[in-house]
């Protein structure tokens, strides 16, 4: 990981309103403590904006990270002499596709922000025991990555956050046949996403806490206010006190016990909270998923899923652009 003297502080702040205005004044006091933009963004920098793109399905209920967010982040990355271009392997359709149905177009084209699109190639990764992991390369190659993850209860996972948010950046349905290689064990499936996000190394993850989607996520559940930005180098000390805001164990989130168990997540104790705690923010009552889904995909979802994926990226999307469906 990435040293730093703020390494292991987490910014908290109230943030109810994805009004522009007072999204930069929340987000500038959020980062003000971890020395502002400009100590993760330098001039000339490519940096690549990592938000969740899960799904152009649902584009009301708060399944992705809002474009209101992103617009912000790419903003100040310009301001301090950035090239910031957005980016994501959305699970099913293209990360264009995706963005442009959650509403993101107005604001990508008034900064002239670019989407790429993920392809993948094979890096050395921090443990021997997943070195066969393919990982994007417009990810690896970046200067600088942004994490930008929405809060948000997992039918799988139990919860998505920062940590998970990554397995993005493994491309295409390659997630997929990691869900059928690593699915079968909860604690191996854990491992290899907190692998992907130790080997991604984010310089910063700021999480979108406005408005989460809570119950069966992520997509199958409903939105739910927050009133929350988060803030950390860290990743994973960031996933952890988001946990302790919701009142979720560490131990029932595999990324989380993964963390934990690998050593790479510090204790609670040991995190810095320079402006909130997670205790000033906490709540009581975030609803989980009724009931959790196995991890594992067998080979015929595996191959359900490959087929969906291509049907939306080459024939859907495609018409959509035309008018012809929407998307």
């Amino acid at each position: 990981m990435k040293s730093s003297a703020s390494q292991s502080s987490v910014s908290l702040v109230r943030a109810h309103s994805y009004d522009r205005a007072q999204l930069r004044t929340a987000v500038e006091t959020l980062l003000a403590p971890l020395g502002g933009m400009a100590a993760f963004v330098k001039p000339g920098d490519r940096v690549l904006l990592k938000p969740n793109l899960l799904t152009g399905a649902r584009p009301t209920k708060e399944c992705v990270t809002r474009p209101e967010v992103v617009h912000c982040v790419a903003q100040m990355v310009q301001e301090v002499g950035g090239k910031p271009f957005l980016g994501d392997g959305p699970a099913f359709g293209s990360a264009a596709g995706v963005a442009k149905a959650n509403g993101y177009l107005p604001l990508v084209q008034e900064l002239n922000l670019p989407i790429v699109e993920f392809h993948g190639k094979r890096y050395e990764t921090v443990s021997a025991s997943f070195n066969h992991l393919l990982l994007s390369k417009e990810a690896m190659d970046a200067d600088v990555v942004i994490n930008l993850p929405k809060v948000k209860s997992h039918m799988q996972l139990t919860m998505t956050l920062g940590v998970k948010n990554l397995f993005g950046c493994v491309p295409g349905k390659m997630k997929a046949w990691w869900h059928m290689e690593a699915g079968k064990d909860s604690t191996r499936f854990g491992e290899m996403l907190v692998e992907t996000a130790r080997t991604i190394d984010p310089d910063l993850t700021i999480l979108d806490g406005i408005i989460g989607h809570e119950g069966n996520g992520p997509s199958g559940g409903e939105p739910r206010p927050l009133g929350l930005l988060a803030a950390a180098r860290d990743v994973f000390a960031l996933d952890r006190a988001v946990l302790e805001i919701l009142q979720v164990d560490p131990a029932i989130v595999p990324t989380a016990a993964a963390s934990q168990r690998l050593g790479v997540c510090l204790d609670l104790a040991a995190i810095e909270f320079p402006l909130l705690t997670p205790w000033d923010l906490q709540l009581d009552d975030w609803r989980l998923p009724d009931t959790l889904m196995p991890i594992d995909f067998g080979m015929p979802r595996v191959l359900r899923s490959t087929f969906k994926h291509l049907y939306i990226r080459l024939i859907k999307e495609p018409m959509a652009a035309y008018g012809g469906i929407k998307a």
